[in-house]
């Protein structure tokens, strides 16, 4: 059997070496270009989130609470969403920018790219971080360009505030309108049930018929003492006048008047029998049951309202904000590429691609031998 040809060490190392490593050089020294990093660092914050009970201690207890995390991952998402992209591109023209270092075949865009990969490029150029201790946000936005990778890190920062405004704001408005729908129907339902109690007293007649009957009470209490003050008096008045006498006679007829007011008073009070009796009766339990209605949708608009002003108050404190604790950078210098870093690594990727080799051809060699 005809051996194998194996390549000479040589040709192994100008193969696996020299020639990689000379791409790598023309790649780096001619083709690849700069890329500038501005950093920023954010967090989402909101007023305090103490209970809303006392609404006056709630206004001036409300502080700055620990960032929401989950505020802030909604906002790691929205900057790589392809809605911010779009708003991006739009303002900074960052398609065109993507696609400006035409000798790059790596890192621009090409013409004619899909949404997908216009989404992705941005999306390795658009570095997002966040600290799970602390809840700060790093941002770090590559650019081709010093100003352009600060003013689209800038941009990104505006449309991000706006962005977690608008969400707070809305949650804060869907929050209001359900409170005020609900002040609406209870308002609804008390005035319909004060109109069905006016109803009732206006065709019946009658205010109240328990404080009638209270009044009826006291009326007749007032008229017991009087006859029995009268009656003191008339005894007292005997024991020195006679019954013919013109004092003795007033009293008399006072206490004849008293006594038939009294009676009439105790015939009002006493409850009647019959079909009369289950009628009233009827009529004092409707009267009761459309006053528990009142009283009921009362109650049920003062909670309304309260919840009314406590959504005032709560969409008022949860409003939640960007706060910047480091504003994007101005880069100096380019970071990207680190040339000396990617040959050396290319080096060694290399070398060890090469003594691989070198051990399997030595392998190959011995059993031809």
């Amino acid at each position: 059997m005809k051996p194998l040809k194996l390549p000479s060490p040589r040709r192994l190392q100008l193969l696996l070496l020299a020639l990689p490593m000379l791409l790598a050089l023309l790649y780096y020294s001619l083709f690849a270009a700069d890329r500038y990093v501005s950093e920023s660092v954010v967090t989402v914050r909101q007023a305090s989130q103490s209970s809303s009970q006392v609404p006056g201690a709630a206004l001036l207890l409300a502080g700055i609470t620990p960032p929401s995390r989950e505020d802030t991952l909604y906002l790691q998402k929205y900057v790589h969403s392809l809605d911010l992209l779009r708003v991006l591109d739009a303002q900074l023209k960052l398609r065109e920018h993507l696609a400006a270092p035409r000798r790059d075949p790596f890192f621009r865009l090409w013409g004619g790219s899909t949404q997908e990969d216009f989404l992705q490029a941005y999306r390795n150029r658009v570095e997002v971080q966040l600290d799970d201790l602390s809840g700060l946000l790093t941002l770090r936005v590559q650019g081709f360009d010093a100003a352009y990778a600060r003013a689209l890190n800038a941009a990104i920062l505006d449309h991000s505030e706006r962005f977690v405004n608008a969400f707070s704001q809305r949650m804060a408005r869907e929050q209001m309108a359900f409170a005020e729908g609900e002040l609406a129907r209870a308002t609804t339902q008390l005035q319909a049930a004060q109109a069905q109690l006016l109803d009732y007293q206006t065709r019946h007649r009658v205010i109240d018929p328990g404080a009638q009957a209270q009044a009826a009470g006291v009326l007749t209490t007032e008229l017991q003492a009087s006859l029995t003050r009268l009656e003191a008096e008339l005894k007292d008045g005997l024991s020195y006048l006679n019954e013919d006498a013109h004092p003795v006679k007033a009293l008399r007829g006072r206490i004849a008047a008293l006594r038939a007011q009294l009676e009439v008073e105790r015939l009002r009070g006493t409850a009647p029998s019959g079909e009369e009796g289950r009628r009233l009766n009827a009529q004092a339990m409707q009267f009761h049951e459309l006053q528990a209605r009142v009283q009921f949708a009362q109650d049920a608009y003062k909670l309304a309202l309260t919840a009314v002003e406590n959504a005032r108050i709560d969409a008022t404190r949860k409003l939640k904000s960007v706060i910047v604790i480091d504003a994007p950078s101005q880069p100096e210098d380019a970071l990207y590429p680190r040339r000396v870093y990617s040959l050396l690594t290319i080096f060694l990727v290399c070398l060890l691609l090469y003594a691989t080799a070198r051990m399997v051809l030595a392998t190959i060699r011995d059993h031809q031998d």
